[in-house]
């Protein structure tokens, strides 16, 4: 096992996980195994149960207070698997102020310094710039930062996020991360890089453009739904569509704001409106609910495109006990709850728009994140109304997929399909929302589940 540790400096969303995701997908197209995780620095809470407006937008640095336990064990830990298995990636911030239009070194020295206090030693620093680094700017990083020039890597922006894999592989991260953990990497092409490229060069000459509504109850950060706004770029790709999300705020939908705020309640359902399809990400909570079920409501009525991608829990004293929580939950208790992982969910009829999106597949492995359910003592009353569960648990005790008869694509599923979602291999039930939206699922869905050539 090799690992490969990447850290961050002088500011928070510089970029780490990017630089992770491609640094994996150049391993992988070398015919390596890949795996990540990433790391909350978060000690005696369960960051799973944090609304994303709690979450520290200043963490994610080295030298912030919280990521000191952790940066102490990557210490330690570097020792214990031997320095030919681990290394570290410093991802940091080159600024070029527009005053002088000269890249800044100084906060990408003082965090490296920093770095280097604590037990840590970059291997490779990746520079965040505005334009390509300088070769004098390269050597004086080189100098004061004690690595070689060839270890230092110029990340400056791009026309989109998947060009920069084949960047770093322009500049020889392959053969650096071969030759530094001894992993014997054959050079040849690589067919999936020739994809990755293909890919990138068709995200920059998209003209079409598709619009989804995503009503939530975190919209005033985009980063809270950060997975789903990526399955849905991975969708809109695949189809050779620009995508466009309009963010809507579900208590915004509700008739108290229209008393209490007009102009937000009708900018809202304008919003609403004008979309191609509809998304309803999950959230916990009863803040905001009401304005989720008038959008479901809409899009269902208006015979609008719509995937509801996760569950949400009602009243506990309703008397009409639609969703409930789990039986072997513990109710009221929200840290370690919950239904986690990967599990099969079983195609209950061939007629189903969600299998035919699967390749036909008797069943699927998804990975869930909830801790309600639908109840299944009501599932006749939905299905005698053409409510269909298409897809239910291994026992067939649990609703995971329904569909609407009558409807071009109204889609709802337990689990979380945003979080296998991959730029080359979109997420089928997104997929299903966009080829929707653009008016081409059945299409798709005629020609057995083929893309046209573009």
């Amino acid at each position: 096992m090799k690992y490969i540790l990447v850290t961050g400096g002088v500011i928070s969303g510089i970029g780490k996980g990017i630089i992770a995701s491609s640094v994996g997908t150049i391993l992988k197209s070398c015919g390596l195994h890949v795996t990540a995780i990433k790391i909350d620095p978060y000690i005696n809470i369960d960051a799973g149960t944090f609304s994303p407006y709690e979450h520290e937008v200043n963490s994610g640095t080295v030298g912030d207070i919280e990521s000191m336990p952790f940066i102490e064990a990557f210490r330690q830990f570097q020792f214990k698997v031997k320095r030919e298995n681990f290394c570290n990636i410093h991802v940091s911030l080159i600024p070029q102020p527009s005053a002088t239009g000269e890249q800044k070194t100084k906060p990408t020295q003082n965090s490296v310094r920093e770095l280097r206090g604590l037990g840590l030693s970059p291997d490779l620093i990746m520079c965040r710039c505005t334009t390509p680094l300088e070769n004098s700017v390269k050597e004086k990083i080189s100098m004061f930062c004690h690595v070689e020039p060839q270890q230092v890597i110029c990340v400056h922006d791009v026309s989109s996020i998947y060009r920069v894999p084949l960047l770093l592989e322009d500049q020889g991260v392959v053969g650096y991360l071969s030759s530094r953990l001894n992993m014997p990497i054959e050079t040849k092409s690589r067919t999936m890089l020739t994809k990755w490229k293909e890919m990138s060069d068709r995200s920059d000459r998209l003209l079409e453009q598709c619009s989804i509504a995503l009503v939530g109850k975190y919209t005033k950060f985009s980063d809270s739904y950060a997975s789903v706004i990526k399955a849905l770029e991975h969708s809109a790709l695949a189809i050779s569509h620009r995508l466009e999300v309009k963010y809507i705020d579900s208590a915004s939908l509700e008739p108290t704001t229209l008393q209490e705020e007009p102009v937000k309640y009708h900018d809202a359902w304008q919003k609403l409106c004008s979309a191609d399809g509809v998304l309803v990400p999950g959230g916990f909570g009863v803040r905001g609910t009401e304005g989720k079920i008038h959008a479901i409501n809409w899009a269902r009525k208006q015979r609008k495109p719509f995937l509801d991608a996760n569950s949400t829990e009602f009243d506990p004293e309703s008397k009409h006990p639609v969703v409930i929580d789990m039986p072997e939950h513990n109710p009221g208790q929200m840290g370690g709850t919950m239904r986690l992982g990967k599990r099969r969910t079983i195609f209950k009829t061939s007629n189903s728009i969600m299998r035919k999106l699967y390749g036909d597949a008797e069943y699927v492995e998804e990975r869930h994140r909830h801790r309600f359910e639908v109840n299944p003592e009501l599932k006749s009353h939905f299905e005698d109304k053409g409510f269909r569960f298409v897809g239910q648990d291994v026992e067939g005790e649990r609703m995971e997929i329904i569909e609407l008869d009558d409807h071009p694509y109204f889609v709802g599923v337990q689990y979380h399909p945003e979080f296998t979602s991959r730029p080359i291999k979109p997420s089928p039930p997104y997929l299903g929302l966009l080829l929707a939206a653009a008016g081409k699922l059945q299409g798709y869905l005629q020609k057995g589940c083929r893309l046209s050539p573009r």
